[in-house]
């Protein structure tokens, strides 16, 4: 079991990254959250199996069609038994 904080930099905003995300994880079976930061950054928290955790922070780097990330900042956390995945 994984959980990672990851704050992603670049054009991240307005490009449905949430939406994206929250798809992604579902796909993956990664629970957590997602939400726009005040400063234009997205902010996720993943928790799941280290695979899948892993292949998430590799979308993230990329995020949907219409995103231009320029860098991830991730931090291992404590895990907090998150269920499912939503936008905040």
């Amino acid at each position: 079991m994984s959980a990672r904080h990851a704050v992603v930099h670049g054009r991240v905003q307005g490009v449905f990254y949430r939406a994206s995300a929250e798809q992604e994880a579902a796909r993956l079976g990664v629970a957590g959250w997602v939400r726009n930061l005040p400063d234009g950054t997205v902010e996720l928290v993943l928790e799941g199996d280290d695979g899948a955790v892993d292949r998430m922070l590799e979308w993230a780097g990329r995020g949907p069609s219409r995103a231009e990330v320029t860098h991830v900042d991730v931090q291992e956390r404590p895990a907090e038994g998150h269920t499912g995945f939503d936008q905040r």
